[in-house]
């Protein structure tokens, strides 16, 4: 079973910034459409929602709550992909985990978790 590991989580004020990383063996990263994915603290939902996806032309798409604020992008070379979140507010504590655009329950991680004090 591959995992992939997320990092750089943590307590932030609301309106600073965070980078989350996410390493990614190189066989998945080259040819798979990547996401970020966030469950809520407490958890409040099972689901783990799709915040942000980068494709492997490097086109992005972001759900409307995250638009403006955060940014994906990936780098091949270090088989990694990144979260630059920006204007953090409370909505945003979670844990991320990073997957494939379409996930696969075997490449789920233990995320990173981020807790945005108020």
């Amino acid at each position: 079973q591959v995992q992939l590991v997320e990092s750089g989580g943590g307590l932030v004020q609301a309106g600073g910034s965070l980078t989350l990383s996410c390493v990614v063996p190189g066989s998945i990263l080259s040819s798979s459409s990547m996401g970020w994915y966030r469950q809520r603290i407490p958890p409040k939902q099972r689901e783990r929602d799709l915040v942000a996806r980068i494709n492997i032309d490097g086109s992005t798409t972001y759900a409307d709550s995250v638009k403006g604020r955060f940014t994906i992008s990936r780098d091949n070379a270090k088989n990694t992909v990144y979260l630059q979140m920006n204007r953090v507010t409370p909505e945003d504590s979670a844990i991320y985990y990073c997957n494939t655009f379409r996930p696969l329950n075997r490449y789920w991680g233990q995320g990173t978790q981020v807790t945005v004090s108020s």
